[in-house]
């Protein structure tokens, strides 16, 4: 029906490793939504914990590393990301709504 055309969308996820998929997941995640016509948004690199993070990050979105326990807590490099994005999201949906 085309409701989703120029709707600002984001992808996060999680993984048991650092090695776990994070970057391939979410762009096969984006995948879909380009093709309704979504706007896609990212974490830029302005978001200074994506730089020194030693858990999850990736410009494509917020990712989480759970461990092989699937335990590990979100640290709050991811919480700012996290974060980050969801201002980022809501910022763009207002722009594009103006």
């Amino acid at each position: 029906s085309g409701n989703l055309i120029g709707k600002p969308a984001c992808v996060f996820t999680s993984s048991g490793s650092h090695h776990g998929g994070n970057e391939s997941t979410l762009l096969s995640m984006q995948l879909p939504l380009l093709h309704l016509g979504m706007v896609i948004v990212g974490v830029p690199y302005s978001v200074p914990e994506l730089s020194s993070t030693k858990t999850g990050g990736t410009p494509y979105g917020p990712s989480h590393v759970a461990g092989e326990s699937n335990k590990a807590p979100i640290s709050e490099d991811e919480k700012k990301i996290c974060l980050a994005m969801g201002k980022r999201l809501a910022e763009t949906a207002l722009k594009l709504s103006a």
